[in-house]
């Protein structure tokens, strides 16, 4: 396979052809700031947060799905991408409900780690208080819509790991919410396998185990990561 070689931050870096630019950036020691994206799934660049700049162009790209080139020069912590990436972080602050002291996933919560991160000790936007729901049908788990960010992991891992295709996207805009089924009750749904593995996934306290109180939910996704692994490494195949 065919090695890239380009620099990022000015360090000197090889990368596999075909590999993505986060991938390239965490073999290199260089973290790169995500919420969507999740080892073990594909990248979709939902949340924007891992933009980078590229020498060449004047657009911000998605380190998770912009793949490396040969000679690439790469920044991936300037004022411009902070700024953007702050501004993106107080919109999903606004867009929905997320009352940190009473989630089940306080200090437990990817998008509150990067809010203490970029020094969110206020947002410049209205607070939109939308009026989400909360499933608990479900005899296990739990989700409240309120403070679902639409990362999509949830999909992917229900789609790509566990082949249920039970959760997906629905509506547009500041509609867009997590479906289980055709907009069924998750506990009325007929493909859900209950296997919990959209509730591993998610980076917030949107999906949670029925029965976890404030602060009690913690995520192991080590298992997903196995999952994947032993699948390509073909351990569970005679």
């Amino acid at each position: 396979m065919a090695v890239k070689t380009l620099t990022i931050d000015g360090k000197p870096v090889s990368a596999p052809e075909g590999a993505t630019i986060l991938q390239a950036a965490k073999e290199a020691g260089i973290k790169i700031p995500t919420l969507c994206h999740l080892e073990g799934v594909y990248d979709v660049g939902a949340c924007r947060l891992c933009l980078v700049e590229v020498a060449g162009t004047f657009k911000l790209l998605p380190a998770c799905t912009t793949q490396v080139a040969e000679g690439m020069e790469i920044q991936t912590d300037t004022e411009r991408l902070r700024k953007y990436r702050r501004l993106t972080l107080e919109l999903l602050f606004a867009e929905r409900n997320h009352f940190c002291a009473v989630c089940v996933s306080n200090n437990h919560c990817e998008l509150q780690d990067l809010g203490r991160a970029f020094g969110l000790d206020h947002i410049r936007y209205e607070y939109r208080f939308p009026q989400w729901g909360v499933d608990l049908t479900h005899p296990l788990f739990g989700m409240d819509h309120n403070r679902c960010i639409l990362c999509t992991r949830c999909v992917r891992v229900c789609w790509h790991i566990e082949g249920a295709g039970t959760k997906n996207v629905a509506s547009r805009g500041e509609r867009a919410n997590i479906i289980t089924d055709l907009t069924q009750s998750w506990g009325d749904s007929e493909t859900c396998t209950d296997c919990g593995k959209c509730v591993m996934a998610c980076p917030t306290g949107a999906l949670f185990y029925k029965g976890a109180t404030v602060a009690e939910m913690q995520r192991d996704r080590s298992k997903l990561e196995f999952i994947v692994t032993a699948r390509e490494k073909k351990q569970w195949i005679d």
